[in-house]
This record gives C-alpha cells, structure tokens and sequence, in this order.
C-alpha cells in the first residue's frame, strides 16, 4: 500500500511537500479551494521544481470551478516541469462550491466534464459542450513545450456515493473514495466502482485499481487516550471538517448525521446557526481541515474523532490497513492539522511506512 499526504496548498509552505518526499511518502495531493486556500497548480509548479521522486497532483482539482480545457492545460504544464510523475484528481467540489455559497458539481455535469477532460489529457481531441452544442477541442501546440501530454497522466475520480464510484469505474484510472469503516464497506465501494467499468465497455482486471482514501492519522502512544490534548491536534480538524460535510448534508439534503454525531449534534446545530443564513456558507467551513476553531473544540468527543479518522497503535492501525488493502485499497492519503503538520509527517512515516510496503 502507498503513503500519500494531503496538502492544504500553501504557497508558502512547499518545505512540506520536500520533507514527504525525504521521508518516502509516494504521492503529494495538493487541495484545490479558491477560497479556503493558495492556487494549487502555482503551488504544484513549485514542488515539482523542487522534487525528485514523489509523485504530484491535484487532491482534487475542483470541476465546478474550471472548465475541462482548463484544468487538462493547467495539470499538463505541471507534467512539463516534473514529467512522468504527475496526476489530475478531480472531484465535484462539495467544499470548494459550498464556501462559495453554491452546490456541488450536479452528476450529469460532472460525467460530461470528465468526457471532455479524459480525452485532453492524452492529447487527444474531445467534445466541449456549449451554449449552441458541442465543439471539437485540442491543445493545437503540445509540441513547442508549452505543456507535457506525451508522458501520462493518470486521472483520479473522487466519489463519496454509488452514482460517483460507478463514474470513477466508468471513467477514472484511479479512485479517491473517504476512509471506509470496514473492508465490507470497502468492498461495497469497489463494486459500484467495478459496475460503472463493466456498464462503460472497461474491464479493471490485471493490476490492481488504484483506490486511494483520505483521512487523519493520529498514532497513540502506549495507554495514549483517544481524545489527547495531541490527537485533538493533530486529527480534530479532519474530524471537524466531517462534521462540516454532515451539517451541509442536512441543510441542504435532510440527511441525518452519523450515530457518532449524536451526542453534540443539537449543540453543534445552535452554534452555527447563530449565523446568519446569508453568511452561514462561510461559517459552517471556517478552518476547514486546518485547525478546529475555539469555540468548536468542545465537540471533539472520543466518537466524533474516531468516526473521522485513524486513532490508533502502530500495531492497531496497521491491522486496520491491512483489512482494507484486502479489500482493494491501495493508499492511504494523510491530512494533518496545519500546525502540527511535520511532526505528524514523520511520525506516521515511522511508524506504518516500513510495513506498508508489504501490505
């Protein structure tokens, strides 16, 4: 199984991207959200002028914030800076939109993006659709160094639901999925995956389907609890920023949130809404996935932590992943908190890189 790391583009920061690569993290996931943080692809010009070995990408280029000649022109003038060892993930954009005050990327929209892009970022001539039909595209000068479309670039679907990893099967020569609660969910998911391959004339028989999943990681000392001042740290904003995703799910949806949630979910309700509903769309995502804000902290329950991520002894942990590469995972992509961001680097390096590689 691969180590990846999530970053929270930072351009100002690509010592952190330099310091994965040292410690033999295999893919660097830049995020793209215009108004949480940097540009990602001016970031990924910069680590990949200053990386080797690692691969880079976008972790996930947003759909519904560019068109697909765009992000196809934007990821190929990375692969001319480090050629052969870049990806283009992409996704819908539930929080990139949502900060904006608008919905995600609508499936339909969102299928006839990645028809367009697929096709672009093999060189190819594909479709974009317009306002008076679809027109024939290309980029008309590859050759002059402008970009790099000779060496592949993989693309990755990010899915959170059935319709979506049927389109990662269908479309995707890889799949971002979040982190699955057991092997039978992950199972679960590589079969929606396996259905939108079959229902699209693809057979993923042969090497394994890339299935990478996100998530925190926290290693616990021996007799360490799960809701230490440390883990908080390191872990509480991707638990917070689960619990972003669930608030949105229910006022935008009616979803009910996770049985987890159940102990600060009405409280948790009445804080955000103290906002007003004009601006609740910035409120609501306010750290997100970088620090847990003040007045958040008291919703860090030992249930909300571990619904969000991995607590756990190297031994615990390395269980865990082992029981999900079983079932078809092949990546693990970290997101530390912003501060304490290198150290959980090379303490999860330390801890699960070495065994990883026999998994």
């Amino acid at each position: 199984m691969d180590l990846g790391v999530c970053v929270a583009s930072h351009i100002n920061d690509i010592d952190y991207v330099v310091r994965a690569e040292a410690l033999g993290y295999s893919h660097a996931w830049l995020a793209d959200s215009q108004m949480l943080w940097s540009d990602c692809y001016a970031t990924l010009a910069l680590a990949a002028s200053r990386t080797r070995r690692i691969r880079l990408g976008t972790g996930v280029a947003v759909t519904g914030t560019r068109p697909a000649p765009v992000t196809a022109a934007s990821i190929a003038t990375i692969n001319a800076i480090a050629p052969g060892r870049v990806f283009c993930g992409v996704g819908a954009g539930n929080t990139a939109l949502r900060v904006m005050g608008a919905p995600p990327q609508r499936l339909k929209a969102f299928e006839a993006y990645l028809q367009t892009l697929k096709p672009l970022l093999s060189g190819e001539e594909a479709m974009l659709p317009t306002a008076s039909g679809s027109v024939p595209i290309r980029h008309i000068m590859p050759e002059h160094g402008f970009v790099n479309l000779a060496d592949p670039i993989p693309l990755y679907v990010s899915g959170f639901g059935p319709r979506s990893l049927r389109l990662a099967g269908a479309y995707g020569d890889g799949a971002v999925v979040a982190l699955a609660s057991s092997a039978a969910v992950m199972r679960t998911m590589q079969h929606a995956i396996a259905e939108g391959a079959a229902a699209a004339g693809r057979s993923l028989d042969g090497a394994p389907y890339p299935v990478t999943a996100l998530t925190a990681i926290s290693v616990l000392d021996p007799g360490e609890a799960l809701d230490s001042a440390r883990v908080k740290a390191e872990s509480g904003a991707m638990a917070m920023a689960a619990v972003h995703y669930a608030y949105d799910q229910f006022r935008n949806f009616g979803h009910q949130p996770p049985n987890a949630y159940a102990g600060i979910w009405q409280d948790y309700c009445a804080l955000v809404e103290q906002t007003p509903p004009e601006r609740r769309h910035q409120r609501i995502h306010a750290g997100h996935n970088c620090w847990v804000l003040p007045e958040e902290a008291q919703f860090l329950t030992p249930e909300v932590i571990q619904a969000g991520c991995m607590i756990g002894t190297p031994d615990a942990l390395l269980e865990q992943l082992a029981a999900l590469a079983e079932a078809g995972l092949t990546q693990i992509m970290v997101l530390p908190a912003f501060e304490p961001r290198y150290q959980v680097l090379e303490r999860v390096a330390a801890a699960l890189r070495p065994a990883l590689d026999d998994l």
